[in-house]
C-alpha cells in the first residue's frame, strides 16, 4: 500500500469581525495542551493569524480522516481558548487596512524581507498530499506523468472565491496569489532527476528565492520525506473533502508509477498549455469549461469523468474506489465549496458565510 500524508493550512478569525487576529503562538501554546493533538503537529505558517497541522504517515483514507478530524477539532478547541476561530478556507474572505504581522521564525522574516508586499497579503491557505514513492528518479517521472491533471485538481478544489470582502470572479483566488511568486505554478517537464536538481540549484543560485523549499510549484519532490508533494489544492471546508482529494492524488501517483513501470508512452503538454489550464481552473473552477490539453475547452464535468476513468484501476487497487466515488459524487451534486461560500454569502451575507467556514471547519451543518 502506498503510503500518504496531509498538511493543512487554517487562518485564526475574529469571533466578532471575521478579520484575521494575528494568534497563532496561543493557539499553538493551547494546542499542546490538547489530548488530541502533539503539539509537534501543530506548527505556524507565515502569517500570524495561520496555523498548519500534519497528519502522521497514513496507509489508508480512513487513517487521514480520522487524523485530520482529531486535529481539527483540537486546534479549533485551542483557538477558542485563545479567543478566535478555526476557518479552513482558502483564502481569508477580509483583511483589515494593517497587514498581519509574520511568525517570529527566522525565515518568516527572511521571507517578508525578500517578497515586500507579496507576504503581506499571503493571506491564502492550502492543502498539501504527500504521497510515498520508492526512489528520487521514479519520483520525477512520476511528476511529470501527474502535471497534466493538476489543472483538473485545481478547479474541483477551489475554496477561495472571496478576497478583501468582495467576490473575486474565481474559484480559486489562492491560485493567482500564490502564483504571484517567482517560482510557482504548475512544474515544467523534466529529463530526468538530474535535470530536475539542476535546474533548481540554478533557481536558488539566483539569490532570489531562498532555498530549495521556496521553488513553490504545485507538485514537486518533498525536501524532507521520500514523497511527492502535491500542492495545487486549496485546504478544503470539509475534512470529508480533503479526504476525496487525498485519494485522488494518491491514484494520480499509483497510476503514474504504474505507467512509468510498464513504458507507457507519454507526451508531456507544453508548459504555456499547462498554465493557461492552471489559470482557466481556477478562474471557473466547475462552473464552466476546463482545457484539457490538446483536445482544448471541454465541459468540466467531462474533464473530471476523464480523470477518473484514468484512476479507476489504482483506485480499485487500493481499495477507495467507493469511499472516493461517493465523496466525488457528493461535491458534484452539492457544488465545490467556492460555489458553496458563494451561496453563504447571499443567503446571509458576510456573517453567513464565516459561520458556513467555522461551522463546517469542524464538521457542524450549517
Amino acid at each position: 500500500m502506498i503510503t500518504l500524508g496531509v498538511e493543512e493550512e487554517y487562518f485564526l478569525l475574529d469571533p466578532e469581525t471575521g478579520l484575521p487576529l494575528p494568534r497563532v503562538d496561543a493557539v499553538r501554546a493551547a494546542a499542546g495542551l490538547q489530548p488530541a493533538a502533539d503539539s509537534g503537529e501543530v506548527q505556524e505558517e507565515l502569517l500570524q493569524a495561520q496555523v498548519e497541522v500534519a497528519t502522521p504517515v497514513c496507509r489508508d483514507l480512513d487513517e487521514v480522516a480520522g487524523h485530520l478530524l482529531r486535529l481539527r477539532h483540537a486546534v479549533s478547541a485551542a483557538a477558542e481558548e485563545a479567543g478566535c476561530r478555526l476557518a479552513a478556507c482558502g483564502a481569508a474572505p477580509l483583511a483589515a487596512r494593517d497587514p498581519v504581522p509574520v511568525a517570529h521564525a527566522a525565515r518568516a522574516g527572511a521571507t517578508r524581507e525578500g517578497a515586500a508586499r507579496l507576504a503581506d497579503e499571503q493571506l491564502i491557505c492550502g492543502m498539501h498530499v504527500h504521497v510515498g514513492v520508492p526512489d528520487r528518479p521514479t519520483a520525477v517521472e512520476v511528476l511529470n506523468r501527474i502535471r497534466p491533471w493538476l489543472p483538473a485538481l485545481v478547479a474541483m478544489a477551489g475554496n477561495s472565491p472571496l478576497w478583501q470582502g468582495e467576490d473575486t470572479g474565481f474559484a480559486s483566488w489562492r491560485t493567482i496569489v500564490f502564483n504571484r511568486w517567482p517560482v510557482s505554478g504548475p512544474p515544467p517537464d523534466f529529463d530526468g532527476l538530474a535535470d530536475y536538481d539542476g535546474r533548481i540549484g540554478d533557481l536558488v543560485a539566483t539569490g532570489t528565492v531562498l532555498d530549495r523549499g521556496q521553488v513553490y510549484w504545485q507538485a514537486r519532490l518533498s525536501e524532507r520525506y521520500p514523497t511527492i508533494e502535491v500542492r495545487a489544492l486549496d485546504v478544503q471546508l470539509r475534512t470529508d473533502e480533503a479526504v476525496l482529494f487525498a485519494g485522488l492524488v494518491r491514484a494520480l501517483v499509483a497510476t503514474a508509477l504504474r505507467e512509468h513501470a510498464a513504458g507507457a508512452p507519454f507526451e508531456a503538454p507544453p508548459q504555456e498549455l499547462v498554465r493557461l489550464a492552471d489559470w482557466h481552473a481556477a478562474r471557473y473552477g466547475l462552473t464552466d469549461t476546463l482545457i484539457d490539453g490538446a483536445a482544448g475547452r471541454r465541459p468540466a464535468r467531462d474533464v473530471v469523468s476523464g480523470l477518473v476513468d484514468h484512476l479507476v484501476p489504482a483506485l480499485d487497487a487500493a481499495g477507495d474506489t467507493r469511499q472516493v466515488m461517493s465523496l466525488l459524487h457528493r461535491l458534484l451534486a452539492e457544488g465545490t465549496p467556492a460555489e458553496r461560500q458563494r451561496q453563504a454569502l447571499e443567503a446571509g451575507g458576510m456573517p453567513g458565510l464565516i459561520g458556513l467556514i467555522t461551522a463546517q471547519t469542524v464538521g457542524v451543518d450549517h
